[in-house]
């Protein structure tokens, strides 16, 4: 089987590539198989190649929002590396790899409203339709006309909005994308479309540099992914978190940060059984203490 890959795809594919190397949390096993896919239509390619192999893959974005585990991932691991981007008017077209707050740089610079709360947001446009990233009161959801999306039969269509049936930090890509019966089992976002609002460069930089500063304020600096937990309905997950007195609690160099109890960070050379262990920890607490089961953000990949 990677005889056969390695054939195909040549010596970009690397073997055992650490993925602490390509994750924010600087933690991560090896992967069977590791390449770069440098633009939407390579993208597409590198997966079809798998497919034809019947070798599993993994789209890599910017690493901020998984948890690799420390035996590493099996299969092909692609980093999403397609960053072309097309502005027409009111409306911006762009691969998938695009950096979410390149974006929204490119955006701001243009006077092009609506995506200002993602300056500061960690992650590629491509995983952040699949989750419907947001930050500030907005998301994906509100700006997204359609995505480009490659499924598990090799076709390429454009879905709308409505038909990705966004929720809170979730998407019908998310929600079926384990699911053995669904036609988008799998599925690969290679572009997506924003329609934005006309304002100036001035107003624009104003909001994302007040986003910018109030992340900087309440979120903790080092090796992180993110929010660890969704928010449940009417609450906050780091209030409960911290109302549990869990809040700068460490499981070697795993820990709770002390700034906001929903960021979790790497102080050096933490495991993921260490981080792992941290998030059992606060699930259990919570529970115990307020009645809520805590759900993850994150996305824990590998073999655990």
């Amino acid at each position: 089987m990677w005889s056969e890959i390695e054939a195909a795809l040549g010596e970009r594919l690397a073997r055992g590539e650490p993925m602490s190397r390509h994750t924010t949390f600087r933690i991560g096993g090896p992967a069977d198989g590791f390449i770069e896919a440098n633009s939407a239509d390579d993208l597409h390619d590198i997966v079809l190649a798998a497919c034809h192999h019947q070798v599993r893959y993994f789209i890599l974005g910017g690493g901020s929002n998984i948890l690799v585990s420390d035996a590493g991932m099996r299969g092909l691991v692609i980093l999403n590396r397609a960053r072309d981007i097309k502005f027409r008017t009111l409306r911006v077209k762009c691969e998938s790899g695009v950096i979410l707050p390149t974006l929204a740089r490119e955006c701001t610079e243009r006077g092009l409203a609506g995506l200002e709360w993602a300056m500061g947001v960690p992650g590629t446009v491509g995983g952040a339709v699949v989750g419907n990233a947001g930050a500030h009161g907005g998301d994906i959801a509100q700006s997204l006309i359609s995505a480009n999306i490659l499924d598990v039969g090799g076709n390429v269509r454009d879905w709308s909005a409505q038909e990705l049936q966004f929720g809170y930090r979730t998407s019908v890509l998310k929600s079926q994308l384990r699911n053995p019966k669904s036609e988008i089992r799998n599925p690969v976002v290679l572009a997506a479309e924003f329609e934005l609002k006309q304002s100036t460069r001035e107003a624009c930089e104003a909001r994302a540099t007040e986003f910018i500063e109030q992340r900087k304020h309440t979120q903790p600096p080092g090796a992180t992914l993110g929010s660890m937990f969704k928010n449940p309905p009417g609450d906050y997950a780091g209030r409960l978190i911290e109302a549990a007195g869990l809040k700068g609690t460490r499981v070697g160099n795993a820990e709770i940060s002390n700034v906001h109890a929903n960021f979790f960070v790497n102080l050096g050379g933490a495991s993921a059984a260490e981080m792992d262990a941290l998030i059992r920890l606060a699930r259990e607490k919570v529970k115990a203490t307020s009645g809520i089961g805590l759900e993850l953000e994150i996305q824990l990949v590998g073999e655990w």
